[in-house]
């Protein structure tokens, strides 16, 4: 979108000057003779920059800007001042203008200070964008049990510091969620946070993620290629399941830890970098160590500072802010509740997928239910079958006109549009077979 500026300048003759110069360079803009009146405009079309002159004649300079942050405050504000007013936009920018520049100034000189200003807020919104995507993506600590209280504490003072951090706990319980929370609440949010998966990925695949390569460097390495450790430089590099990775990568972690050092894949280079790590496993690494399967130098470089990720069947008080967080992560508009009886249900259940297992249970029962309820017919068997007790469906599974062959039509129907008609991964989502899906396909003609 091109850039909107607002100049408000009580001489004329000045807001014709930048008008014209400003769009050249292509921006859009708005001018204002009076204070008050920059205001108005602010208010109206909100603006991707301002430049404002110190001394207005119907309202000070700094009282507009005041009124400008309380529109918005990441909008950016160049101030106009004069040589003796030098102290007021000094005291200006302490109420957050950006930028200021002093009379006489040449129009190429403002030019420059407006790209500046501009990529800058540019650049703050793109770091607002990528929080809140990461925070879309792994969610966020939900729960007010002890046990993640004393999590959500630890998480904080983590934050607080750069070294190395070693989050345990099952499969399912939040541990990227966790290191997410710590990226957000360090010193380094606002520079990047790079995942790896350590057990997805064959030992040369994995060596080449984390390190890069050079060209050449082996079949199919067309081109230089930077490594994950390379683009979280000044950020924070997130390990997941760092107790699936072979020795011999075990070996080559171990140096950058010690060093902060590596050279690519193919390269000669010693490429240094400045790097938060923070690694996660639901492997018992002591275990491990005893068999052979994990470096035990390795453990003690990343169990620096270690978080352990309570399994939900211990914390079963906070299920219920779980499923309020998940029902309007999937639901905003919160069309669907959820029964008393659906409640009991899931607090009766174990978990022993955690929270994973809760929010696909949250997630298929929504697409399940065709009314305003959920109840206990709309989840998985499992959870009614192995619940501590047995509950009684309360709604037959003819409600409303649905048969259960209807019901489970409309199931694999949903499953297929949310997975892109992929078979795999809708068999897997369902929790059946391939085959067994292949056949309900060609029963109902889907």
């Amino acid at each position: 979108m091109t850039p909107k500026i607002l100049v408000i300048d009580d001489e004329e003759r000045m807001c014709w000057a930048l008008e014209r110069a400003l769009s050249h360079e292509g921006y859009q803009v708005a001018t204002a003779t009076r204070g008050l009146q920059g205001i108005d405009l602010a208010q109206k079309n909100e603006p991707s920059m301002v430049i404002l002159d110190l001394k207005m004649p119907d309202i000070d300079g700094i009282e507009v800007l005041k009124e400008i942050k309380k529109i918005n405050f990441s909008i950016p504000v160049i101030m106009i001042t004069a040589h003796g007013t030098i102290d007021t936009a000094i005291e200006a920018m302490k109420i957050g203008a950006t930028d200021y520049i002093t009379k006489p100034f040449k129009l190429e000189e403002l030019k420059v200070h407006v790209k500046q200003a501009l990529h800058l807020s540019n650049l703050e919104n793109q770091v607002d964008f990528l929080r809140q995507e990461l925070g879309k993506k792994y969610g966020k600590i939900v729960g007010q049990s002890e046990a993640m209280k004393e999590v959500a504490l630890l998480v904080q003072q983590v934050a607080k510091t750069s070294a190395t951090v070693l989050i345990t706990g099952e499969s399912g319980t939040g541990k990227e969620v966790a290191a997410v929370e710590i990226h957000k609440a360090s010193n380094r949010a606002d520079k990047p946070f790079v995942a790896v998966n350590c057990a997805a990925l064959p030992e040369q695949l994995l060596e080449s993620e984390l390190f890069g390569h050079e060209k050449g460097a082996f079949t199919g390495a067309t081109s230089k290629k930077k490594g994950r450790f390379e683009l979280a430089d000044k950020g924070t590099i997130f390990l997941d399941e760092s107790g699936e990775m072979p020795l011999s990568m075990q070996a080559k972690l171990l140096r950058v830890l010690q060093e902060r050092c590596f050279e690519r894949v193919g390269g000669t280079e010693t490429i240094h970098v400045d790097v938060r790590v923070i690694a996660t496993t639901n492997v018992d690494l002591t275990t491990a160590i005893a068999n052979g399967a994990f470096r035990e130098d390795l453990y003690y470089r990343l169990n620096v500072l270690h978080i352990i990720m309570p399994p939900l069947r211990s914390r079963k008080e906070d299920i219920p802010l779980l499923v309020n967080h998940f029902l309007e992560k999937f639901d905003p508009s919160r069309s669907k509740k959820i029964s008393s009886e659906s409640m009991k249900v899931l607090t009766r259940y174990n978990w022993p997928g955690n929270i994973r297992e809760l929010q696909n249970a949250i997630e298929r029962a929504l697409i399940v239910c065709q009314g305003a309820e959920i109840k206990p017919v709309h989840f998985p068997k499992e959870l009614l079958n192995n619940s501590e007790e047995t509950i009684t469906p309360v709604i037959s599974l003819t409600e409303g006109g649905f048969s259960l062959e209807e019901l489970e039509k409309h199931l694999i129907i949903k499953a297929m549009e949310k997975h892109n008609n992929n078979q795999t991964k809708v068999a897997k989502y369902l929790g059946i077979s391939r085959p067994t899906l292949l056949y309900r396909l060609k029963k109902y003609g889907v």
